[in-house]
């Protein structure tokens, strides 16, 4: 068995880390942060927005923040990371700020689908009112207007 892991870490645009003489190393997905070392059982996970983070076999700390991604355990010997995004640095609190703003927007945007999701589907149940009932769309609007205050809080 290996003492030493080959990790890789890539974008569909380039190779970020490409190192054999990995230690350990350490990632989060959504149930929680985990640890790989040699000789780990093959494993694949999804990671959100985050920093993987990995010792050198000389013990020297590296860093770097993904958005988004796979990784891959195979063999107990190789861990693969295939990410939108990436980003090495050194500095881990800069780095975690990053994720942070990430997973902000990953907020966002999904409020804002959501907001959208619930316009659009009020506009058609709008119009399948106005279609099957014409002459009672006011008290329709009323109903339905209700229905979405309850669903927005």
């Amino acid at each position: 068995m290996s003492r030493t892991l080959r990790l890789t870490i890539t974008t569909p645009a380039s190779v970020l880390v490409d190192r054999a003489d990995v230690a350990s190393m350490r990632a989060e997905d959504e149930s929680g942060g985990f640890g790989i070392l040699p000789g780990h059982a093959d494993f694949l996970t999804v990671l959100p927005a985050s920093v993987v983070r990995w010792r050198g076999a000389g013990g020297q700390e590296h860093f770097c923040v993904v958005e988004g991604g796979v990784l891959t355990a195979t063999g107990g010997a190789r861990v693969a990371i295939a990410c939108r995004q990436g980003t090495l640095g050194d500095d881990l609190g800069t780095l975690e700020a990053k994720v942070a703003a990430m997973r902000l927007a990953d907020t966002d945007a999904d409020r804002k689908a959501r907001t959208e999701q619930l316009r659009l589907h009020a506009h058609a149940v709008r119009q399948l009112m106005r279609y099957l009932r014409p002459g009672q769309t006011a008290t329709a609007e009323a109903v339905l207007g209700q229905i979405q205050g309850e669903e927005a809080g």
